[in-house]
């Protein structure tokens, strides 16, 4: 029997992009044998590719029930509960599942006996670099985060010298060193402002500077007592703990800041306080790109733009979203190098003694098999301790 591949319209308020795009699902069926992908009526139409493109694609362009009745359901959204409920055994869940932020969703889709693969979960290594939507995501966002801040703030980025006079550059700083954080200073330095980068991570100045930012380096005092390593442990717990207090002179100084620091399940660490807002000139701009999981900033609204103390805070959560052409295009690559990866002799049957699914593996067989969401379900829904 044909391979099967369903690609549902994403229902989630705001998301535009789409699993998978013409071009990749027609790579896909060149390359793999008695393969059919079908994509749910409307599904590209927020990327911009219609249902006539799909069918030249050679997809099957077919209603939501027929969309879910696939081997393989890849998405770009976590399922809701009504998606969910539309899985069954054996069936392969494709794409950005939230595992730590919704460990119920984890559990629902293991008692389902779907096998569901998270995208987030894909680990960090050479070999699995094409799987990365993450990175390409996260890419996105710290590029959108800078165009935004650059519209939004009443002043030029560049250094502009007119008949009128000079214009000095805006003053950028950018929080976090990571994929969002590097793409961000990347922008802010094309766009000719002043860029300032900083990471609690001293080995990320190299990753700074070599994009022609300067490193903000936070300066502690503590008193030499000890030997060198306990002196630098010090340091460490000394710098991140007054992080906030640190940093309130050089986010005064900044026009546009640009916070990126995230801990996937956890909360956003505070690095941006009320003291630091109210310290900013007026018409500054604050993109907290934490803003999913609280913020980097004490006033930020998740999901809202709001001004306080005349400085502009924005809070987005999908920022990608705003892209969907390129975003949709690299993510659809990402999820086509996830079912090929998977592929033995035209069935899917993963490897999962391979790294890349053994840790991107969240439930299978009926069980949730990643072990930080374990921990995070509510005991009433493991089972319940012998008495």
């Amino acid at each position: 029997m044909a391979l099967t591949i369903g690609v549902p319209r994403e229902t989630d308020p705001g998301e535009t992009r789409v699993a998978l795009i013409p071009d990749v699902a027609d790579r896909l069926l060149a390359t793999v044998d008695d393969l059919d992908i079908r994509v749910e009526e409307g599904a590209g139409e927020g990327a911009y590719h219609t249902d006539a493109d799909y069918d030249a694609a050679g997809c099957s362009v077919v209603g939501r029930d027929a969309t879910f009745d696939a081997d393989i359901i890849a998405k770009v959204a976590p399922p809701s509960d009504d998606e969910v409920d539309r899985l069954g055994e054996g069936q392969v869940l494709v794409g950005f599942l939230s595992p730590l932020e919704r460990p119920e969703a984890a559990q629902a889709l293991a008692d389902r006996g779907v096998m569901a693969l998270a995208m987030e979960l894909v680990p960090r290594i050479s070999r699995a670099q094409k799987l990365d939507a993450l990175s390409a995501m996260s890419s996105i966002g710290g590029y959108r985060a800078a165009i935004g801040a650059a519209e939004r703030l009443p002043a030029f980025f560049p250094l502009l010298t007119t008949a009128a006079g000079t214009v000095r550059p805006a003053r950028v700083l950018v929080l976090g060193a990571g994929v969002a954080g590097l793409q961000a200073i990347a922008t802010a330095k094309r766009l000719g402002a002043k860029v300032f980068g900083y990471d609690i991570r001293e080995p990320t100045r190299e990753e700074v500077e070599s994009l022609g930012a300067s490193f903000v380096e936070l300066e502690v005092d503590i008193e030499a007592d000890q030997d060198e390593s306990g002196y630098a442990e010090q340091v460490e717990k000394e710098k991140q703990e007054r992080q906030p207090e640190l940093l309130q002179p050089h986010l005064a100084e900044a026009d546009v800041v640009i916070s990126t620091a995230l801990i996937p399940g956890q909360p956003a660490p505070l690095l941006i306080n009320e003291e630091a807002v109210a310290a900013m000139d007026p018409g500054s701009v604050i993109v907290d790109l934490a803003a999913p999981n609280g913020g980097n900033c004490a006033l930020t609204e998740t999901g809202e733009e709001i001004v306080e103390h005349n400085v502009q805070i924005l809070g987005p959560t999908n920022l990608p979203a705003e892209m969907p052409v390129h975003a949709s295009e690299l993510y659809a690559k990402t999820v086509a190098a996830m079912v090929e990866e998977g592929l033995d002799e035209g069935r899917f049957a993963p490897d999962f003694d391979d790294e890349i699914f053994a840790e991107s593996c969240l439930t299978r067989d009926g069980e949730v098999q990643n072990e930080r969401v374990r921990d995070l379900i509510a005991p009433t829904e493991k089972e319940a301790p012998e008495t």
